[in-house]
C-alpha cells in the first residue's frame, strides 16, 4: 500500500508536472502511458531510454538534494521506498508538494503491487491490471521454466571489490531474489543485506557462477573478479562463469523482471535453450491507453 506522506485530496491523479524518483517507478509510469506527465527523473531511471535523455536529472536517488526536486516546481513526487538522504525527505516531507513513497519488495507480488499502486494513484487502474496481467503471465512462464532445472547452480552476486574483499549479496535483497527466480541458490546465506566478506568467505561460498551488474566505468568484469586469488578456488574459475547484466533490469523489480530472471536462467543453465521460445508478454503488451 502506498503511503501519501502530503495529500493534495485527490489531485495527485490530475498531476501533469511529475517528480519520478526510483527506476522501477520510471518504468512503470512509462509502461502505463504517463511518461508525458514526467519533468524529472533519478539517476536510476534508465529505462525507457528516453527518460535520462528527454527529462531533467535530479541525481541518485539515495543522495537527493530538496533543491533539485523541488527546483523543478513539480505537482506531484513519487518516490520508492528507500529514497534519501532523511534530511532531503524530510524537507520533501514538509513542501506543500503531494509526496508519495511507494513500498519496495523484491518479489513478485511486489512487483503486481507497485503496478497497482501507481496505476490506482493516477486513476488509471484498467491500464494497471492491463500490465498486471502481462506480468502475471510472464511470472508464470519463469515459473515453469524452472521446472526443467535438475541441478540448480550456486549463485554469487557481487557488487563490488576493494583490495581483494568482495561486497556481496545476502538474504532479503534483490540480488538473492532474482537468482532465486531464475533458478539458482545464492551461495552467500549467513547475512542479511550487502556486505564485505574476505577470502576464506569466497571459497567457502563455493559460488559456481559470479553475477554482477553493468554500472558503466565501474562494471565488474571476467578478468578483475578471477584474477582473485580467491576466486581461482572457486568451481566458478574452472569455467570462467561470469554473468555481467544491467544494474535496473536485473535488479529493479518492475515489469521486466520475469525478462530479467529468464535471461539470468539462460545464462545459468545453457540446457534450457531446448525449452520452447521466450516471448515476454510484457514486451508486447500496449496499456498505454485503457
Amino acid at each position: 500500500m502506498l503511503v501519501l506522506v502530503h495529500s493534495a485530496q485527490g489531485a495527485e491523479a490530475d498531476a501533469k508536472r511529475i517528480v519520478s524518483i526510483g527506476g522501477a517507478v520510471t518504468e512503470i509510469l512509462y509502461a502505463l502511458g504517463l511518461g508525458d506527465r514526467i519533468i524529472g527523473v533519478d539517476s536510476t531511471s534508465l529505462y525507457p531510454a528516453e527518460a535520462l535523455k528527454q527529462k531533467k536529472n535530479v541525481g541518485y536517488m539515495r543522495q537527493l538534494s530538496p533543491e533539485g526536486v523541488l527546483g523543478l516546481d513539480p505537482d506531484l513526487i513519487i518516490a520508492i521506498d528507500g529514497s534519501g538522504p532523511p534530511t532531503t525527505l524530510s524537507v520533501l516531507k514538509q513542501a506543500k508538494v503531494p509526496l508519495v513513497i511507494v513500498p519496495e519488495q523484491f518479489s513478485e507480488d511486489g512487483i503486481v503491487d507497485k503496478i497497482r499502486t501507481i496505476a490506482h494513484l493516477m486513476h488509471v487502474d484498467a491500464r494497471g491490471e492491463c500490465l498486471v496481467s502481462a506480468v502475471t503471465k510472464d511470472l508464470a512462464a519463469i515459473k515453469d521454466l524452472r521446472s526443467h532445472i535438475n541441478r540448480k547452480r550456486r549463485v554469487m552476486f557481487v557488487m563490488s571489490m576493494v583490495d581483494g574483499r568482495a561486497m556481496a549479496a545476502g538474504r532479503n535483497t534483490a540480488a538473492n531474489e532474482i537468482i532465486a527466480l531464475a533458478g539458482g541458490i545464492n551461495a552467500v546465506d549467513g547475512y542479511e543485506g550487502y556486505k564485505m566478506i574476505g577470502e576464506e568467505a569466497i571459497v567457502a561460498a563455493k559460488p559456481d557462477v559470479v553475477l554482477a551488474m553493468q554500472r558503466g566505468k565501474d562494471s565488474l568484469d571476467t578478468d578483475t573478479v578471477f584474477a582473485n586469488a580467491a576466486f581461482k578456488l572457486t568451481p566458478a574459475f574452472k569455467k570462467k562463469s561470469f554473468v555481467s547484466m544491467d544494474g535496473l533490469y536485473l535488479l529493479g523489480f518492475g515489469p521486466r523482471t520475469a525478462a530479467a530472471a529468464h535471461d539470468l536462467a539462460s545464462d545459468l543453465y545453457p540446457s534450457l535453450a531446448g525449452q520452447p521460445g521466450w516471448t515476454s508478454k510484457v514486451s508486447a503488451a500496449d496499456c498505454r491507453s485503457r
